[in-house]
């Protein structure tokens, strides 16, 4: 047998084996691309057909075009839930990431038993959106609550923190702030990979450390917290389990933590509106999809990568 004649056998045997390896992955990732076809885009495919029917979860769906889309212009109990889950995302995201980036440049210092510190200040974001953590939000915030007994200490009377609608939001929005573990932690590993050069290079021509936080650190870190950023904003609209627990379902007191997933919610499961609760979904997708497209028009003023 010639040269030639072995290389190709040689090349028919690589083949056969290329072959067999990628039936053997197919078989592998079937039971994935099962999953991915009936528990997500099918789901997906048949919420955006009833958005367009009325459905009650009883009777057939039946066909009424762009009614549900139309009815989300005049619903004043959604446009509250928008106000209220918008106050939500903007003013708990930003302080969320100001605490996390805060930490973790205090860790970042070289602190003694910072794997503990790391793995207390993580804990809470495994925790935050449990419905333990939301039953024990309400015994701290209750009238009776903890918040209350040290205020009482110090001779403050307190309220009823959850149950006053000028304070039910904000204490879910302390909540939410409390979950700072996560971006905490991705900071910190940002923060460890700015060549410590720079920082010294900067103390030599005198600059303050506010100087260096400024020209340094914020510019070098902007590609994370853009990161951090996109994904807690699309995190805190899909917030739910807080504000069912604390409410008890309702969004109460007087729909002050009504969030637009808990409207959601109500439509489809306590009225079965279900035709109506899909097109909510997929307004609310609408929302995070326009916040993450503006995140990213703005990210080039402000964004800097290495190259």
């Amino acid at each position: 047998m010639s040269a030639l004649d072995e290389l190709r056998q040689l090349r028919k045997g690589g083949a056969q084996v290329r072959k067999g390896d990628n039936r053997a992955a197919f078989w592998f990732l079937a039971p994935w691309f099962a999953g991915l076809l009936l528990i997500t885009v099918g789901p997906v495919l048949a919420s955006f057909a009833l958005g367009f029917t009325k459905y009650n979860l009883i009777q057939p769906p039946r066909f009424i075009g762009l009614d549900n889309f139309a009815r989300v212009l005049s619903d004043e109990r959604l446009h509250n839930a928008l106000r209220v889950t918008f106050t939500y995302v903007l003013v708990s995201v930003p302080l969320q990431l100001a605490c996390a980036l805060g930490v973790a440049l205090l860790l970042n210092k070289g602190l003694r038993g910072l794997a503990f510190y790391r793995s207390a200040f993580y804990l809470p974001s495994l925790l935050g959106s449990s419905v333990a953590i939301a039953v024990l939000w309400t015994q701290v915030f209750g009238t009776d609550g903890l918040v209350n007994r040290v205020l009482g200490f110090f001779g403050v009377e307190g309220r009823g923190w959850i149950s006053d609608p000028d304070t039910a939001l904000s204490t879910l929005i302390v909540l939410n702030v409390w979950t700072f573990g996560s971006p905490m932690i991705i900071f910190l590993a940002g923060l460890r990979q700015i060549p410590e050069v720079y920082y010294e290079a900067a103390a030599i021509d005198g600059a303050s450390r506010w100087a260096r936080f400024r020209s340094i650190t914020m510019p070098l870190l902007s590609p994370i917290l853009f990161f951090t950023l996109v994904l807690q904003i699309i995190h805190a609209f899909q917030s739910f389990t807080q504000a069912f627990v604390v409410s008890g379902g309702t969004g109460g007191p007087s729909d002050s933590t009504m969030f637009y997933t808990l409207y959601l919610y109500q439509q489809g499961f306590s009225r079965f509106d279900m035709g109506y609760a899909s097109a909510l979904a997929w307004f609310l997708l609408l929302i995070i999809a326009a916040f993450t497209a503006v995140n990213f028009w703005a990210a080039r003023f402000w964004v800097f990568y290495d190259d």
